[in-house]
């Protein structure tokens, strides 16, 4: 999901979708990357309109983005947890941005404290968002079951049909330019290098119309590994643009 657009097919999607009452597909991985994908390019080219969105939270993983080392990860820190929970916060505001309708998914572990878990609980219910404690890693699907049921109400009270963040027609630089600042939180786009013979190229073959697939680490809303939590006011670099156009 961080290199290519990380979801599954088209026809695997409709197939399901006609065989069974909810179809749960992942998208990648990081709402930034996957999700973005899935929504922008396979949702739009296959005229699917989900009605909710599963955003999988880690304990571990909320601590990193508040500052604590990979060797203190196991450690309990519900002050990290709480401090990381703004990356948490701005992936929930991007599913908003497309109309959906998000529940948080903890995927629990047997590391994680009562107080870390709150923690998690505290920050969603800010916005609003529904929260499910899934012990899948031990109990298996019966630690599931809490989840799915929230999810499946999520669905079923969906009105609204997805927006995608940009249009095909506007400019490649408009297109990455909507994502890097509405969705990952960018003050600006800088075009290096080849990139920007690359911008000719793409408008001289009328290849303008075609969405995008960033490639960038999954390590940060920016694309900068070390900007962790939710960084802002950093310049996004685009490097290269490649075509693929089949």
């Amino acid at each position: 999901a961080n290199i290519a657009q990380g979801t599954n097919s088209i026809l695997a999607t409709k197939m399901g979708l006609s065989l069974s009452d909810y179809v749960v597909t992942e998208a990648g991985f990081g709402y930034d990357l996957g999700a973005e994908k899935f929504l922008d390019i396979k949702c739009r080219e296959a005229g699917l309109s989900p009605h909710a969105v599963v955003i999988v939270a880690t304990i571990r993983a909320l601590k990193y983005h508040g500052g604590k080392s990979l060797k203190e990860l196991n450690e309990p820190d519900a002050t990290a947890v709480a401090k990381g929970a703004v990356n948490l916060e701005k992936h929930l505001e991007n599913a908003l941005q497309f109309g959906l309708t998000p529940v948080v998914a903890i995927n629990q572990f047997k590391n994680d404290t009562e107080e870390e878990i709150e923690a998690v609980r505290s920050a969603c219910a800010k916005l609003g968002v529904e929260v499910s404690l899934a012990n899948v890693w031990g109990k298996g699907g019966e630690g599931a079951e809490d989840l799915a049921r929230k999810v499946a109400a999520a669905a079923d009270a969906c009105t609204a049909q997805f927006k995608p963040l940009y249009d095909l027609s506007d400019s490649i630089e408009t297109k990455i330019e909507k994502v890097a600042i509405n969705y990952y939180g960018a003050a600006r786009v800088e075009f290096v290098g080849k990139a920007n013979l690359h911008l000719k190229r793409i408008k001289n073959l009328g290849l303008e119309h075609l969405p995008i697939c960033i490639a960038k680490t999954q390590k940060s809303l920016s694309d900068n590994p070390d900007l962790i939590g939710r960084p802002t006011g950093f310049t996004l670099t685009i490097r290269e643009i490649e075509i693929a156009a089949g």
